[in-house]
């Protein structure tokens, strides 16, 4: 048996799609603490090493490290990343129009959606 089935070609942003507030900022806050993250995990960082380095309490790394970031401005986790060296580039585009046809594929997708770059800026600083 085959059923039809219709989708939709999304905007890019799960956080638009599920009626956030702010859905470019917490798509922001996002990749922020998956590469705060990645950079933990490779420097083999402890969360109570991790929090000391970055100048905030274990329990806040850990509400950082599992994603909670309710309680965390973009400011913070941008202060966070420059305490790991990192710098942050901000990008400005116009938008992009609507596609007249779906994506062929992801990379399309994760093309269009590639706007925040975090470059490391050489040893981690300590404050």
């Amino acid at each position: 048996m085959s059923k039809d089935m219709t989708f939709e070609v999304g905007s890019g942003n799960v956080f638009a799609g599920l009626g956030f507030d702010n859905p470019e900022g917490e798509l922001l806050k996002t990749k922020l603490v998956r590469e705060i993250s990645a950079i933990i995990k490779r420097r083999r960082l402890t969360q109570a090493k991790a929090a000391d380095l970055k100048g905030v309490i274990q329990p806040d790394m850990s509400a950082i490290v599992t994603g909670r970031t309710v309680k965390s401005p973009i400011e913070r986790l941008a202060r966070c990343m420059d305490r790991l060296g990192y710098e942050i580039d901000v990008v400005f585009r116009h938008k992009a129009r609507k596609p007249s046809r779906p994506a062929k594929d992801l990379t399309d997708i994760q093309r269009a959606s590639a706007q925040y770059h975090f470059i490391p800026t050489g040893r981690a600083r300590r404050r």
